[in-house]
């Protein structure tokens, strides 16, 4: 599939933990610290090309037959840290979502109703067996949640524009924190919100988001990765996002009481965004 290996698939961020070896139980540990040492290591733009590439046949191939045994490599401080990709696992659950995202017209005929109810049906016999099963990675399209950003700091963004030549190097927006400091955050945040807001969807979302942060070991880093996001924004846009700044402001603010601070921070941020979501219906 040469067409399919060579687009660049634009629309997902993702938010991803990447674990010690030490975390790993046997025989995984050891498949991860060989893997950890290969130099052709598959990239995003890979997973989500053999993602679109298992649409093309009739019918189409809802989710892998068989699990990924590619994952994320990090080495923080001479330790390896992995991310197993479970792509399997994630497409399961991102069955789940897909009607909230496309109309049912649209779904049917990319995924006819009965290869949806087989994949459901696999992933009810899988959970059966595996019931504690977790992804180390979050995807979300066409935005980043605001939630996410509550989870690392403006000083830990990491922005690079890439050399914009073919098969050149690639633009990057992400931030990297320890895990502990994103466990801290989220309680931090939670506080605040609640005592400001009381409820609603950022509370709902950063409450998910931490539980899900509880699964994983102490030790571990998180990532949020703008991923396919910087080819469809312009690199002045890239540069200048620097929304983990506005949420902590706006964060700070409501602890302090000043809603038209909070207002101002979540303005920015809903302005920002709304460009995202622009080029997303214009596709």
């Amino acid at each position: 599939m040469p067409k399919v290996s060579s687009v660049i698939v634009p629309y997902a961020a993702y938010l991803r933990v990447y674990e010690p070896l030490a975390a790993f139980p046997e025989p995984e540990r050891t498949h991860w610290a060989r893997y950890a040492r290969r130099a052709d290591r598959p990239s995003y733009q890979d997973e989500l090309r053999r993602s679109l590439a298992d649409l093309l046949p009739t019918p189409p191939v809802a989710v892998p037959v068989h699990e990924s045994s590619d994952a994320f490599v990090l080495d923080v401080d001479s330790v390896v840290c992995v991310c197993p990709w479970r792509t399997r696992l994630r497409g399961w659950q991102a069955l789940g979502d897909l009607g909230d995202e496309l109309p049912v017209p649209v779904l049917d005929a990319v995924l006819p109703p009965v290869v949806r109810r087989q994949a459901a049906q696999d992933y009810e016999r899988w959970l059966v067996r595996n019931p504690d099963a977790r992804p180390w990675i979050r995807t979300a399209t066409w935005q980043v949640p605001i939630n996410w950003f509550v989870l690392v700091s403006d000083d830990e963004r990491e922005y690079g524009k890439g050399s914009g030549d073919a098969g050149g190097e690639e633009p990057v927006l992400r931030y990297r924190t320890p895990m502990v400091q994103a466990r801290r955050r989220v309680a931090r945040g939670l506080r605040a919100l609640k005592d400001a807001i009381d409820e609603g969807p950022l509370i709902d979302g950063l409450v998910d988001v931490g539980r899900w942060l509880e699964e994983f070991h102490p030790r571990s880093l998180v990532e949020l990765d703008y991923g396919g996001l910087v080819h469809v924004l312009p690199s002045e846009e890239l540069a200048d996002d620097h929304s983990a700044a506005d949420v902590a402001e706006g964060i700070e603010a409501l602890r302090h009481g000043d809603g038209a601070a909070a207002a101002e921070a979540y303005a920015r941020l809903v302005e920002r965004w709304r460009s995202v979501r622009d080029r997303r219906s214009a596709n």
